[in-house]
């Protein structure tokens, strides 16, 4: 395993993030879903996204966090998956402003985004 630095600890924050949002909790409500949504499926609904965004922003995020993971001894992933990282949470934060969400459901999103965008500063 590396060392443990800030590097490492934000690529295991915002992998297993994401690992947890979009494999375990997907179908559970929570506090930031956007609009009046339960579920992941029914927040992108929300947003007045068609299903195919919710499978490809899925695919696109899970891969990120599994190369951000792998990035740990593969360092040549991490740019690529923080960068991928970084516009799908201004994408987040964009869906949370277009559906009148108060501030504290774009939390999550503002927080990955602030996380992701110093992992790539520091990668670069």
């Amino acid at each position: 395993m590396p060392d443990l630095n800030l590097d490492t600890a934000l690529q295991l924050i915002l992998g297993l993030g994401l690992l947890n949002v979009w494999l375990l909790r997907s179908g559970n409500a929570t506090a930031y879903r956007g609009g009046d949504s339960t579920t992941l499926r029914q927040e992108f609904e929300a947003y007045g996204l068609p299903t195919w965004v919710f499978y490809l922003v899925g695919a696109l995020k899970v891969s990120c966090a599994v190369a951000l993971i792998v990035g740990l001894w593969v360092p040549a992933l991490l740019t690529p998956a923080v960068s991928v990282l970084v516009a799908l949470m201004l994408g987040a934060l964009a869906m949370h402003v277009k559906v009148h969400d108060p501030l504290i459901k774009s939390l999550p999103a503002a927080l990955m985004l602030a996380m992701s965008g110093a992992l790539l500063s520091l990668s670069l």
